[in-house]
């Protein structure tokens, strides 16, 4: 089986990140930089999203949370990983977002990954945990215990906190965390219920 960088490379080669961008944006899509997708929001550095995507090491059939799925090119970057027998949910807190990301989903033709609004309130998806692995594309000031709640057994979460990027892996005994270098992302919110 092919090693995970050799895997998240092909993804990244399948899904070029200029389908993903605003047309004023994709004149500047081989750029090593995050890119605006309006709103204050970025599609990340492609730099940061291989580390993260090879940190969260995702493998067919896994169900997977994408958390601030933005365009939804880690959404579809995460579902190929996957595969078929997978299922990939992004979600999203602003709803201009949510309808940019799920058409460029919809091109992507992946049918077993859909983005959808975040629920008011909460971070993640508890309804459709747990989950194998969750990607946080958003930085939080504290590690969220709602979303370590919602992953499986044996379960890798990666999220940036307090400009640090964390592997979190559940085991009985409590989250085992990693950090992983520094890096800047745009605040994690959940919207008021």
């Amino acid at each position: 089986m092919p090693s995970t960088a050799e895997r998240v490379a092909a993804a990244m080669e399948a899904l070029p990140r200029k389908g993903f961008l605003q047309p004023d944006q994709r004149p500047h899509s081989g750029r090593d930089a995050p890119l605006s997708i309006g709103h204050g929001q970025t599609n990340s550095q492609p730099t940061t999203v291989r580390q993260m995507l090879e940190l969260l090491d995702v493998r067919p059939g896994d169900r997977v949370l994408d958390v601030g799925s933005g365009s939804g090119w880690s959404t579809a970057l995460l579902a190929h990983l996957t595969g078929p027998t997978g299922r990939v949910t992004g979600v999203e807190r602003i709803p201009d977002l949510v309808t940019f990301g799920a058409a460029n989903l919809t091109a992507a033709r992946m049918p077993w990954a859909h983005v959808e609004r975040a629920v008011p309130g909460q971070l993640g998806h508890a309804a459709y945990g747990p989950f194998d692995r969750i990607l946080v594309s958003a930085q939080a000031p504290a590690l969220p215990d709602e979303l370590v709640a919602q992953l499986a057994p044996h379960g890798v979460l990666v999220i940036p906190v307090a400009g640090r990027m964390l592997r979190v892996v559940a085991r009985e005994s409590g989250p085992a965390v990693e950090e992983h270098g520094w890096y800047r992302f745009v605040p994690l919110v959940a919207d008021p219920p």
